[in-house]
């Protein structure tokens, strides 16, 4: 479990395919902290670290991982958003992200609003009714975000300062593609929906 507060953007150094797998590589600055096994978060995937170095750390993406999200598109010195799972003694200062990407999105504009940032991001409706809400949560890439200008296939998020220099948030541009984890009470709410509907 993650609570969507970044430590750090991590540069990827080494991508190496092995059939349908994908083991990337990482420096971080507490990559002395890591063990294998452990759960990290990255762009809101949970990958397990399984190896490390003295300055890298290597996890391993399945197909289905890299179907499904933007790690598939990653490149040597491309920014991954990391955060290690969160401590039950512990303040929670974003909201409880599972580290499971439900789907994809695109960034289609971004926009300079006197000192912070308003990114506008689509995406596909699914057959699970995923949605946001206004002032409501959303992970984008592993960020804990508020929700603004929600729609039925696009929302906003404004992303100040510190929030754009210490994420890859400053790699964003329009028609990149970021990884969605939405609110994890939206979603129970959609199936009971669906569930009265007839439509589980």
């Amino acid at each position: 479990m993650f609570s969507g507060i970044v430590e750090e953007a991590a540069k990827v150094i080494a991508l190496e395919k092995e059939r349908e797998n994908l083991h990337i590589t990482m420096e971080c600055s507490f990559v002395k902290e890591l063990k294998i096994d452990q759960s990290i978060s990255h762009n809101g995937v949970c990958l397990t670290v399984v190896k490390t170095t003295d300055n890298t750390y290597t996890v391993t993406a399945i197909k289905e991982t890299l179907d499904k999200t933007n790690l598939g598109k990653l490149e040597i010195g491309s920014k991954v958003n990391l955060e290690r799972s969160a401590k039950l003694d512990g303040r929670l200062d974003g909201h409880m992200v599972q580290g499971h990407v439900d789907q994809t999105a695109v960034c289609t504009e971004v926009t300079e609003a006197d000192g912070s940032w308003y990114f506008t991001f689509e995406y596909e409706p699914t057959q699970d009714d995923y949605i946001t809400v206004e002032k409501g949560s959303v992970s984008v890439n592993g960020v804990s975000l508020t929700v603004v200008n929600s729609k039925d296939r696009s929302f906003q998020v404004a992303i100040i300062p510190f929030t754009y220099d210490m994420t890859n948030f400053h790699q964003i541009k329009p028609g990149t593609v970021v990884n969605l984890e939405f609110d994890i009470l939206g979603k129970y709410i959609a199936k009971i929906v669906r569930q009265q509907l007839g439509k589980a």
